[in-house]
């Protein structure tokens, strides 16, 4: 049995105002719950949740950030001048002027990038269209035998993987990684509700897992090849 990729998960200062402005962003629906804020995702659009956490600044140790695509240039002035009015900001990571994408960080210090029209990677993936994250090319792999996902990009260390169903693609940029000294603030959940969870984590761990906490809930903690944190809920 295969887990269902869930959500990416944010720790936040003020969960309910990050999550009000990626509602905004990605035009989706605010439902709150036990496990904090949620944004489903549809029609293969990553879900996105925001739990209470201490998310420090910017830095090595955030792993992964969004990639919102664009239907035309005017589209694309569109995205951005809605972020920034919503409290973004623009952020220098060493872009070059010749670079068609705009880098910026959420009202909590998040990157994401507002993706030039085009992109032939991107076409189809709809509005959120990727999760870049920093990794190896065994966690890609990893994270496509865990969800049953096919590789649609695998060449020079770098990896992607993408629903059999399309949506929102997940890619790994490969090495070198940054060392990861904090838990990171952004992760992945996964959801097995119909399958029982000792099972489930056995599998993962056969995959090449670590398992970190068992929880005494319905949480399970683990960590992937690369060493990064995430969680196994049981719906």
């Amino acid at each position: 049995m295969i887990s269902q990729l869930l959500t990416v998960t944010f720790d936040a200062r003020d969960p309910v105002r990050l999550a009000r402005f990626w509602a905004a962003m990605l035009h989706r629906e605010v439902v709150e719950d036990a496990g904090g804020v949620l944004l489903p995702g549809e029609e293969g659009q990553l879900g996105l949740r925001f739990v209470p956490g201490a998310a420090e600044g910017v830095g090595p140790h955030r792993r992964m950030h969004l990639h919102l695509t664009s239907a035309s240039q005017a589209d694309q002035r569109h995205t951005v001048e809605s972020a920034l009015g919503l409290g973004a900001g623009h952020l220098d990571v060493g872009q070059r002027p010749e670079e068609g994408h705009v880098v910026l960080a959420d009202p909590e210090g998040n990157e994401f990038c507002v993706i030039e029209p085009g992109n032939a990677f991107l076409a189809g993936c709809g509005l959120l269209g990727e999760l870049a994250c920093d990794g190896t090319r065994e966690v890609g792999l990893f994270w496509g035998a865990v969800l049953g996902w096919p590789l649609v990009w695998d060449q020079d260390q770098q990896t992607a993987i993408q629903s059999p169903h399309g949506g929102t693609k997940v890619a790994w940029g490969g090495p070198p990684l940054a060392p990861k000294e904090v838990r990171n603030p952004q992760r992945l959940d996964l959801a097995s509700p119909d399958v029982d969870r000792q099972t489930e984590v056995d599998r993962l761990v056969s995959l090449g897992a670590t398992l970190l906490d068992a929880g005494a809930g319905d949480t399970v903690v683990l960590a992937d090849p690369d060493g990064n944190e995430f969680c196994l809920r049981a719906s």
